[in-house]
């Protein structure tokens, strides 16, 4: 049975599951992570859910806010064997839901080229590639995203 909990990122579950995304990239993009990991701390964030597979954390995703009215996905991470069964899906919607009930408008996102099923799964809830901004714009290992929440 899912459990989407809201919460914020003093939650135990939530450093644990960064914990395993950061692992999972440092894998995924080799040497290459070094130039990520100054843009992944995440000091105190209010905007965390969790996914919870009977009772078991196997999910996270947080926000906060970018610019004017739009926020910036952040930490999005699914354990493989809970993948394909529609639980990111469901954790992105409630992000989504959580930033209009702030009042944000839009949201935008970073991923990494290499990661195509983060790319599939943005794709598939409406998210659009826009040119790279801040940190990411010279970086060609980048993909930034956006959708509206309107």
């Amino acid at each position: 049975m899912l459990e989407l909990v809201r919460t914020d990122s003093e939650n135990s579950d939530f450093r644990e599951l960064i914990c395993k995304l950061d692992s999972e990239l440092s894998i995924r993009n080799g040497d290459t992570q070094f130039q990520y990991n100054i843009y992944n701390k995440i000091p105190f964030i209010e905007t965390v859910v969790i996914a919870y597979w009977n009772d078991k954390a196997v999910g996270c995703c947080c926000f906060k806010a970018f610019e004017n009215k739009t926020v910036e996905v952040k930490r999005m991470y699914l354990d493989t064997e809970y993948r394909g069964n529609g639980i990111a899906q469901k954790m992105l919607s409630e992000i989504e839901s959580w930033a209009k009930e702030k009042g944000f408008l839009d949201t935008v996102l970073e991923t990494g080229y290499k990661m195509i099923e983060a790319i599939h799964l943005y794709k598939k809830m409406g998210y659009s590639q826009i040119p790279n901004y801040g940190q990411y714009a010279d970086n060609p290992e980048s993909i930034c995203m956006s959708k509206s929440l309107q």
